[in-house]
């Protein structure tokens, strides 16, 4: 781990570089976005009047523009660059529910480098950008319609036209709340983030990566409301935030399938600690989109609690190649989750589905280390049959769960150090392919 050392000596001096510069903020010159025409009647629409005080900033030299109390409508809004943004308390940046607000820029969206929907915030480019203040960014999720999907049932009663068809349809998203796009040297903190009409925090492409005391809350009717998702990035830094949302609450993703394979550039080196994971998906999970490689990832001192689906979460799928390796979760408190774990090689398999990648995808060399708590279930351990779950240790686990863990296509795991009460069924469940399993 001598190199995550390093990666955390590295973090201490970009967090205190960050903290030297806040010292020294009031010396920013400041742009407040009414001075430019911005208005809190919750009707106009201040994008123009946000982007005026935004560029004007930055051809000045650069400082912090404000958004003040009120509740302020914009559509997509660039930082550029010496600009940073700062809500003050009371103060809230509201997104507009306009498609036509949110222009198609070259992003990646879903692990595919493509044209799609901008943020309602977008840092893209730049060096030290930071968003901080006391005060609220909504996405205004609940009032966009919602998204349809055809099932796996509904897509095999398609006719092969129809089907081809479809795919032909070009897809426009939803706006994500925040994108930092191959930025150096982010910090975001303090803020509260509210009801993003899809992912909230995207992390894409950036390295020193510095995101501290965030609350972010959707409501549970908002799909794909991931709260964080950090994606092909290296050197993050999570401490201190409050997640509530109805999809992952961190994921760590790196590209999907063959385009992801293409880039091939790992999500790596990130520590997420001291956060709170309330209802979602998962707590910290690592996929699906895994073409590019995670590696060097610690999560430390967290509690999930609120029904989170599986607080330890892996998830990829055959087509997507490349590897998940030296991940640590360690000293964590489940109360009350659905399931304490779960490793699914074979997640969401639904059309249309890619051929398996040339090397199968693999999960090897993770550490459990101090999880406690209750459960309704212990959770599952699902490999592929040539690319088993391989080397993972248990150390000082105790969980109390309803029903037990179900294992599948595993090698090498160690259960000595994984205490379980299961209320019902065997505390233990080995299906195929299962070797070097020790339980004692």
């Amino acid at each position: 781990m001598d190199a995550l050392k390093k990666f955390i000596i590295s973090l201490i001096i970009i967090v205190l570089s960050v903290a030297s510069g806040s010292a020294c903020n009031f010396s920013l010159k400041k742009y407040l976005i009414t001075d430019y025409g911005a208005i809190d009647d919750g009707q106009t629409v201040n994008t123009i009047a946000i982007q005026t005080a935004v560029d004007k900033c930055s051809t000045e030299g650069g400082g912090e523009v404000i958004i003040p109390k009120g509740s302020f409508l914009s559509g997509a809004i660039f930082l550029r660059k010496g600009v940073d943004l700062y809500v003050e308390n009371n103060g809230v940046l509201k997104g507009t529910t306009n498609q036509a607000d949110y222009p198609q820029v070259q992003t990646r969206w879903e692990g595919v480098d493509c044209k799609w929907t901008s943020a309602l915030v977008n840092a893209v480019d730049l060096k030290g950008v930071k968003i901080s203040g006391e005060g609220t960014i909504d996405g205004s999720g609940t009032a966009w319609p919602k998204t349809q999907r055809l099932t796996r049932q509904q897509w095999d009663q398609l006719s092969q036209a129809d089907r081809d068809s479809l795919m032909k349809i070009p897809r426009i998203g939803r706006p994500r709340l925040i994108c930092f796009q191959n930025c150096t040297n982010v910090s975001i903190t303090d803020i509260k983030l509210l009801n993003q009409a899809v992912w909230c925090l995207h992390i894409l492409y950036c390295s020193e990566v510095s995101v501290k005391n965030l609350i972010i809350r959707a409501d549970h009717t908002i799909l794909s409301s991931d709260g964080i998702d950090i994606d092909s990035s290296n050197g993050v830094l999570i401490s201190g935030c409050d997640i509530d949302v109805n999809d992952d609450c961190i994921s760590i993703k790196s590209g999907k399938d063959e385009d992801g394979l293409r880039v091939n550039r790992p999500s790596e080196n990130i520590i997420i600690e001291k956060c709170r994971f309330g209802y979602g998906h998962g707590g910290v999970a690592m996929g699906s989109e895994t073409s590019g490689g995670i590696r060097k990832v610690e999560v430390r001192n967290c509690i999930a609690d609120s029904g989170n689906w599986a607080p330890i979460r892996f998830k990829t799928q055959p087509s997507r190649g490349n590897v998940i390796e030296d991940i640590v979760y360690r000293d964590i408190q489940i109360k009350n989750v659905n399931q304490a774990f779960e490793f699914n090689m074979e997640w969401r398999m639904v059309p249309p589905i890619a051929p398996p990648a040339k090397v199968l995808p693999i999960i090897r060399n993770i550490k459990i280390i101090n999880i406690s708590g209750t459960a309704g279930s212990v959770g599952y351990i699902s490999g592929l049959k040539d690319s088993p779950v391989e080397n993972i240790q248990f150390t000082n686990c105790n969980i109390t769960a309803k029903k037990g863990l179900i294992t599948n296509h595993i090698k090498n795991i160690n259960f000595s150090g994984l205490k379980l009460n299961v209320q019902e069924g065997p505390e233990i469940v080995q299906k195929e392919s299962s070797q070097t399993i020790q339980t004692k």
